[in-house]
């Protein structure tokens, strides 16, 4: 299973790229959100993991640009901004989760495991 990780916080994005790889997940990271629309594009993503307020673009503007492509994957939306009308837009847009900074990187995996069941 390869899950892309958007987070321009590198403590944060070492972090879950840490847990992930020791939980045996392939791994992919970028720190923009053009990076991260980019590397949708051009590889088979199971799972994504994006930050809002990132540079280049939004994580709302990554979830148009899932949808743009016809693509269904599972988004978990990171966020420092517990602001309901963010949380709202995220899961208008197609966001699988939702969580808010700072997070317990095991409950991260509990809610990967959660939404990749088969």
């Amino acid at each position: 299973m390869l899950i892309l990780i958007a987070e321009d916080d590198e403590l944060i994005l070492k972090t879950i790229e840490h847990k992930l790889l020791k939980e045996g997940y392939e791994v992919v990271v970028t720190r923009n959100g053009k990076d991260a629309i980019d590397t949708i594009k051009e590889r088979e993503i199971d799972l994504i993991i994006t930050d809002i307020m990132m540079p280049f673009a939004s994580g709302t503007e990554i979830l148009s640009a899932i949808r743009s492509f016809g693509k269904k994957i599972p988004v978990i939306m990171l966020s420092s901004l517990g602001q309901e009308e963010v949380v709202l837009e995220a899961f208008d847009l197609g966001a699988s989760d939702f969580m808010v900074k700072p997070f317990s990187p095991n409950e991260l995996i509990l809610r990967i495991k959660r939404l990749t069941a088969k």
